[in-house]
């Protein structure tokens, strides 16, 4: 069937319902809701047989819903609708929700039901329930949603009469939003910080600024004056409660009128010199004592097993990150384990360098071939590590480097409702991360070549018949990372993991001789400084866009394929040089998604 995705922005639950879809043998193409013109166009080029708005924060006009099928995916059980629904969901602290995939009509989610399904939610920020639980029931409605419409003889059930669950809400505002330092619990505290962790954030005054607080979570020890800041760690800062503290990651400045949009950074990094003198409060990552506080890097044994656990917010890995992960990798693998897994969080596993520090630096070519240097030593100390197996336990989304990273790994372990973008051209970038080894090794070079030069993104189960994902497990995201261990612990218990692991130090001899890991490097990085040295390269109108989330012009030309006949010729195919920001912006793995 031929269909059209209609999206306010390709973000992840877009990416995974068109891969999906396409998954399954539908032509797919996707058309940005950039206007109610270009999106009448877009029908008219594609005739699609059926249009699905995964995420839509606009209307479709009146003449397209009435002469097309169009499915909308609504955040919220049946009966709820407005534009704030997750939002208003943590806010009031429910424990089950859903999704619905109804039928375009007058009113703003009102229309015929065609499939819905509930989950549970944990107390989690919303963004991350949105990559996670709500992408998996969104994704289970929309191919529900889609074989019924197929069939050709389902009729979508009308919500007249059904009790609404909460009814129409309003945009969530930020005087709800609010924290008051005087009063406010922790808890109360976490729950506003979650229910806008990603976006809006939540507007607050602290040394003399105003800045969104993106990410909470809470601290077991440190206490203080309400509102008073208490310690650093690991560029977060933690703020006292009444009754406890929280650790905020990042921050972002208000936007003053005539100044370009500010973008999220380390909170520490945000504050500057404003930040007055704070103790750092370590949490080092193999601490005995199991604390009830927030660290973004954690290792932690199992029998024969090490798990070597990061999260990052947005998945983005800046230098200091990538140090502070490598040191934490080489003190695992001076343990006494034969299987070391990396990753197994239930959100971002990671999407390669951090764009937004490399944005505010004062040299952004320097901090850019710092930070891709750092994240290379990383990838090399996997791919070189010869005395026991690393797995790299994939529970979220993974993209550019951080699919790299995954895969300089002897096994790869996804969980099913992972999305990967393993390419790099849409930034304006050749790559780095010793893909001219570790990717055409799994897939072969014609692969290879493709993959990045399509820069679509793959779901899990394709990414396994591909070569690129050697397991994926089915489950939900809050148990991958038990699975992950438990599927570690049996493989280190195998009768052959020891012959494995002698076998290691071989191949990577054999390779070597091939063509040595430092030639792969050399050669990557020689193209990549060009690029971070060159002022006119895209690369840097690329991330100045993609930071500050400038709107696109247009809907990027190769999402445009997925329909026989249409869009068959891309004139920015080429890698690095002819990508617009448009295209940078259409794919961004790391903004807020909801």
């Amino acid at each position: 069937m031929h269909i059209l995705l209609v999206a306010s922005a390709f973000n992840s639950l877009t990416q995974r319902v068109h891969a999906e879809l396409r998954d399954r043998g539908h032509g797919v193409a996707v058309e940005l809701a950039l206007s109610d013109d270009h999106l009448r166009d877009a029908v008219r080029r594609f005739a699609p047989e059926l249009i699905v708005a995964p995420m839509l924060r606009t209307a479709i006009p009146r003449d397209v819903w009435s002469a097309h099928t169009c499915l909308i995916v609504h955040p919220g059980p049946v009966g709820d609708r407005g534009p704030s629904s997750l939002d208003w969901a943590i806010h009031e602290g429910v424990t089950r929700w859903g999704v619905t995939v109804l039928q375009a009509d007058e009113e703003m989610d009102a229309g015929d039901v065609w499939a819905s399904v509930g989950f549970s939610v944990p107390q989690v920020g919303k963004s991350d329930l949105y990559r996670n639980e709500v992408s998996d029931a969104a994704l289970t409605a929309v191919l529900l949603a889609v074989d019924r419409f197929a069939s050709g003889t389902y009729r979508p059930r009308p919500q007249d009469g059904t009790r609404a669950t909460g009814g129409t809400r309003p945009y969530f505002r930020q005087q709800l939003r609010r924290i008051d330092w005087r009063s406010d619990s922790t808890e109360t505290a976490l729950r506003k910080l979650r229910a806008a962790d990603s976006s809006p954030g939540v507007l607050d005054e602290l040394l003399g600024g105003e800045w969104f607080l993106h990410g909470g979570h809470p601290e077991d020890r440190l206490r203080g004056r309400p509102g008073e800041l208490l310690a650093t760690r690991a560029g977060a800062v933690c703020r006292a409660t009444t009754d406890g503290a929280v650790w905020i990651p990042e921050l972002r400045a208000r936007r003053r009128p005539g100044e370009p949009a500010p973008f999220k950074l380390p909170a520490v990094l945000a504050l500057g010199d404003r930040l007055p003198p704070l103790p750092e409060d370590p949490v080092p990552p193999d601490a005995r004592e199991r604390r009830g506080t927030w660290t973004d890097i954690r290792y932690e044994e199992t029998r024969a097993v090490g798990h070597l656990t990061f999260s990052f917010p947005g998945g983005a890995m800046s230098t200091t990150h990538c140090t502070r992960l490598l040191d934490a990798y080489r003190t695992a693998c001076s343990r006494p384990t034969s299987v070391l897994v990396l990753g197994g969080g239930r959100d971002f596993f990671s999407n390669g360098i951090h764009l937004n520090v490399i944005e505010a630096a004062a040299d952004p070519a320097e901090e850019s071939w710092a930070n891709i240097n750092a994240i290379n030593d990383l990838v090399q100390a996997v791919l070189t590590t010869t005395d026991r197996l690393v797995i790299a336990a994939v529970g979220g989304n993974a993209a550019a480097g951080g699919a790299m990273l995954a895969l300089a790994a002897d096994e790869v372990w996804c969980r099913r409702g992972s999305v990967l973008n393993p390419h790099y051209r849409l930034m304006g970038l050749s790559g780095s991360e010793y893909w001219t080894r570790t990717l055409p090794h799994r897939v072969g070079p014609e692969v290879a070549e493709r993959l990045v030069h399509e820069a679509l993104p793959l779901g899990a189960e394709a990414a396994e018949r591909l070569g690129l994902v050697d397991r994926t497990v089915a489950c939900r995201p809050q148990d991958f990372p038990g699975e992950a261990l438990r599927l570690a612990v049996r493989l280190a218990s195998s009768t052959d993991v020891q012959a494995r692991i002698g076998r290691k130090k071989t191949a990577l001899e054999r390779q070597e001789a091939v063509k040595p890991l430092a030639v792969h490097r050399q050669e990557e990085l020689a193209a990549m400084r060009s690029i971070f040295f060159d002022p006119d390269a895209p690369y840097h109108s690329l991330r100045r866009a993609f930071v500050r989330k400038e709107p696109p012009a247009r809907t990027p030309h190769h999402l445009g394929t997925g329909i026989p006949g249409t869009r068959t010729t891309d004139p920015s195919a080429g890698r690095g040089r002819n990508v617009t920001a448009t295209a940078a912006l259409a794919v961004a793995p790391g903004p807020a998604d909801c």
